[in-house]
Formats: structure tokens, sequence, C-alpha cells
């Protein structure tokens, strides 16, 4: 249920972190080039308040509280169930976000990460990956205008061939499921949900 982009080293990472947004970081400490703690140090300094989980084979207690000391949100040591990696994720953008409770409610639509479940007045929708995706992206911030590159960026990777119409696509078919009402465009700009 997410786009990755995955960098080989650290300066790679801080590149890609200077010119996209990115709703999570996983940092591994051992990268080469620049290690994982200077390339979360250097985002912390500049002001970034993306989360960071640091995932490393690094287990002593030293490490991470250096770790979490230098930024990071939380600190998973290798190897680790993915399931555990895919909650604490959730927590982490949660927290990000403000929010405590694991389930996003606006009106009478009720959308659950965990089980990618989508409900309309007690109605269960069903949506494709990437329509979940869209609904996701406008639900966390209602009333907020995001842009169709806003969008893609939470659609595709990296080098990921993106359809001219994709974004459209998928609001209209979120429209037809959801109702008409339920996202609305401002022209120029981008969608919302409104609040």
């Amino acid at each position: 249920g997410h786009v990755t982009d995955w960098m080989a080293d650290g300066v790679m990472a801080l590149g890609a972190l200077s010119h996209s947004r990115f709703d999570i970081v996983l940092l591994d400490l051992g990268l080469p080039r620049k290690d994982g703690l200077t390339v979360l140090r250097q985002l912390r300094e500049r002001g970034d308040e993306t989360p960071v989980i640091i995932i490393t084979a690094r287990d002593d207690v030293r490490s991470r509280g250096s770790g979490l000391d230098s930024g990071a949100d939380d600190y998973l040591v290798k190897p680790f169930d993915l399931g555990e990696l895919a909650a604490r994720m959730r927590v982490a953008q949660r927290r990000s976000a403000g929010r405590g409770d694991p389930l996003i409610e606006h009106g009478d639509i009720r959308m659950n990460p965990v089980t990618r479940e989508v409900l309309k007045a007690g109605a269960p929708v069903t949506l494709s990956a990437k329509e979940f995706a869209v609904l996701e992206a406008l639900l966390l911030r209602p009333g907020a205008v995001l842009s169709r590159t806003q969008l893609e960026d939470r659609l595709y990777g990296f080098g990921e061939a993106v359809e001219s119409n994709a974004v459209e696509v998928y609001v209209h078919a979120l429209r037809r499921k959801l109702g008409s009402e339920a996202i609305r465009t401002q022209r120029g700009a981008g969608y919302f949900v409104p609040r």
C-alpha cells in the first residue's frame, strides 16, 4: 500500500529529501558515502520533520539512544517482522499528523489504514490500492487543496511512468463510489475534501 523510493547511499537520500516530500523515511545507519546518523542530523538541522524510523542491525543501547536523540521517531533492530514495521510506520505517521486514533473519519466516510477498509454511511466500499492512496491523502488533510503533482507523488515512485490523467481517473472513480460531493475540484489548483 505504499509507493517507495530507494536510495543507495546517504548522499542520494539527502538529495531526494531536498527535492521531494515524503510521508516517512526508513533509514539504515550503515549507508555508504554518508552514514544514516549524519543524514538524520542534517535532515533535522534544516527543519525537516518527516517521520524517520531507523532500521538497523545495531542493537546496542548506545546506538539506539544516539539514533533517537538525533531526531528519529523510532528505532527498529533487524531482523524484524514486516507487520511490526508497518504498524510502527502507521504510528509515526499518525503522530506526525497530530492524530492518536488509527481510524480516519470524515463526515460519513470511515477509513481504516490498518485493514485498508473504507465505509460510506456504514456500508463497505471497495477501492483499488491507488484509489485508497488518493482518498487517504485527501482525508488526512481535510480542506487542504492537494495538487495533481502532490497526489501523483503518493501514487508513483521515482522513475515510474505517470499516466497524464491518472489522478483524474482515480478521483472520478472515488466520486462514483463515495458521492459526487465527497471530493471537490479547485480549478487550476487541485482537489480537496470539504471540511
